[in-house]
């Protein structure tokens, strides 16, 4: 892909041959960022029934494959999926402000009431679970795997399933790297976690 200059008819008549144009004023390619999103859904649908408990993507975790495939196809062959750099920033942007907006709203009461009801003790423990995890999942991927800090720090944030930890990484490093590490760990997180929490409240019930 070559980035257009001189006359346009020129670039035109030479791109042709040697690559695919961008002009700055392209428009945003929303159908294909619609469909992307709609077979992303569409993947999360089937799932498995264990014990009572359906394990399944959900419907994050469909729309990130989704974006991920169309993303490599345009890197493959720019010509469709256009969206200018500032589009992006201000979706990022307005993307990480709603969803704290959405945790806050919907997990308000229950944080609450279990503060209410259990206090510090599920304060402790939930930092506990979350630092020492983490801890150890970066000192073996870095000096166990040798893996690079900022696939590292991505594959932290999907393990933990948080695209809020992602959206700070990506702006601390200025980078869209991390995101090569995001996006299998906050798959199996989220099966994990399903997983988990019916094992909890079986175990509960028993």
């Amino acid at each position: 892909m070559l980035a257009p200059s001189g006359a346009r008819n020129d670039v035109e008549r030479v791109a042709s041959s040697v690559g695919a144009v961008e002009w700055p004023d392209a428009p945003s390619d929303l159908a294909t960022l619609g469909i992307a999103i709609a077979l992303g859904g569409l993947i999360r649908l089937p799932h498995l029934t264990i014990g009572g408990v359906g394990l399944g993507l959900s419907l994050p975790v469909g729309v990130l494959l989704g974006s991920l495939v169309a993303g490599w196809l345009r890197a493959t062959r720019p010509v469709f999926g256009h969206v200018p750099e500032p589009v992006l920033r201000l979706f990022e942007s307005l993307g990480l402000t709603g969803f704290l907006a959405l945790v806050g709203l919907s997990a308000g009461p229950q944080f609450v009431r279990g503060l209410t009801e259990s206090g510090v003790p599920l304060l402790l423990a939930g930092t506990l679970v979350c630092v020492v995890s983490h801890l150890v999942t970066l000192a073996v991927g870095r000096f166990v795997f040798r893996m690079h800090p900022a696939l590292l720090l991505g594959l932290c944030a999907g393990a933990g399933t948080a695209p809020v930890a992602l959206a700070a990484v990506q702006n601390t490093a200025r980078s869209k790297v991390p995101t090569l590490g995001y996006g299998v760990p906050f798959a199996v997180g989220h099966v994990l976690l399903a997983l988990a929490a019916g094992i909890i409240v079986a175990l509960r019930a028993a």
